[in-house]
């Protein structure tokens, strides 16, 4: 058999089991907002730890998580060394943080129920199904060497729980402690297309002051209602220009700016003393975030100029850079192409996303990065985000047989 036999024997035969692996995962709730992700941490340090895996706990201090608006976050990472251990260290990452599951299910979205050969879960398609992915891919690796195969390197699973709030607390606390070093990372994608660039993106929120008074005499107050539709007005009016700017990078478009939450106001009969927007502003991988960042404000801070008794507070709420391909990670595409050609029966294209991730954070660091993984040909097909998120058990399979046999190679 060739290594490829052996990866696919030992998947098709634990398939079963990494279902319910996947199962306990997306029980434990990580939704964030509000952000209490350790459980879900522990939950999956259970699971390894019952597999045979060493983890360790990268918990970030208390007083850092409440501060940056969450409520706990702990991150895990296993270590797996191969032959020698002296060839490349090829880090797995997947996120376990997840968005509230919102309205509108027709399944329990923390129950992981299967019908028609999809598991229905907040999470399940992003990223919970990577955690599965990855883990059983580093499974089929031990099980090939211990038939005989020769491998050389290290993997590290790395889990972490906060990429739905930007990632730094993820990703970057591991970076930042200096708890990790690979060479190459493979991070949480959406299994038919490899990414190789993404999108960066600033949120502010617009803090809209002005006096409030009673509705009977609006004359002696100042609307900043009124002032914050000037905002609006200066931001949508803004989009047709947007559209002119077109990025070089495939599966890329412009860049985009909307406003996601309007806030404000005390009563029907009181003008608004003051009024809340919060915004959402994508970069495409050519645009500089300094540059970007200067206009907004200046464009925000235009729209309401010369307006008696209104003043604007503008707070950056996030930058995430764009994900921009490092020479390095042409050996990880070509590998995932490879073999997920012959898994999938189809040309796997590699390309960007007008998503934005945290595994840019790996980027920024020098270290290539490329995301692949378990879940659908595109976003909206698995409802992810939205209600009824789920995942065709099947791409967990083939995708789980892709990532072992592209790090094989690797480590070959």
């Amino acid at each position: 058999m060739t290594i490829e036999q052996k990866i696919s024997q030992f998947v098709d035969t634990h398939h079963a089991e990494q279902i319910e692996f996947l199962r306990h995962i997306v029980r434990v709730p990580s939704d964030t907002p509000p952000g209490n992700n350790a459980p879900a941490a522990e939950k999956a340090a259970e699971l390894l730890t019952k597999m045979g895996f060493n983890v360790e706990r990268f918990a970030v201090p208390e007083a850092r998580v409440r501060d940056y608006g969450m409520q706990s976050v702990t991150n895990l990472i296993v270590r797996q060394k191969f032959g020698a251990g002296t060839g490349p260290t090829i880090a797995l990452n997947a996120h376990g943080d997840v968005v509230p599951p919102g309205d509108g299910w027709s399944f329990d979205p923390y129950g992981g129920e299967i019908k028609d050969g999809r598991m229905y879960a907040r999470g399940v398609a992003v990223s919970k199904s990577d955690i599965a992915s990855f883990t059983y891919a580093i499974e089929a690796l031990k099980a090939a060497e211990a038939s005989g195969e020769k491998l050389n390197g290290n993997v590290e699973l790395h889990l972490t729980y906060d990429e739905e709030f930007g990632g730094i607390l993820g990703p970057g606390y591991l970076l930042e402690q200096k708890a990790t070093k690979p060479d190459y990372v493979l991070a949480a994608g959406f299994s038919y297309n490899i990414v190789t660039a993404h999108n960066g993106c600033l949120q502010f929120e617009v803090t809209v002051h002005g006096t409030a008074t009673h509705g009977a005499m609006p004359e002696t107050g100042h609307d900043a209602l009124q002032a914050a539709n000037a905002i609006l007005n200066a931001i949508y009016g803004k989009l047709p220009d947007l559209g002119k700017i077109k990025s070089k990078v495939e599966g890329i478009n412009t860049p985009t700016m909307l406003v996601g939450q309007i806030m404000g106001g005390t009563n029907t009969n009181v003008v608004p003393g003051r009024v809340i927007l919060k915004m959402d502003r994508r970069m495409v991988p050519e645009e500089n975030p300094a540059e970007v960042e200067a206009q907004v404000r200046a464009m925000i801070e235009g729209a309401v100029s010369g307006r008696s008794g209104i003043r604007v507070e503008i707070k950056r709420l996030l930058l995430a850079n764009a994900l921009k391909p490092l020479p390095g990670n042409v050996r990880m595409v070509a590998a995932l192409q490879k073999h997920g050609q012959r898994v999938f029966g189809e040309p796997i294209p590699a390309g960007g996303v007008p998503l934005y991730t945290d595994a840019r954070l790996y980027g920024e660091a020098g270290i290539p990065v490329v995301l692949y993984g378990a879940g659908p040909r595109t976003v909206p097909e698995s409802n992810a985000k939205r209600a009824d998120e789920n995942l065709l058990l099947e791409d967990l399979r083939r995708a789980t047989q892709v990532v072992a046999c592209a790090v094989a190679e690797l480590l070959a």
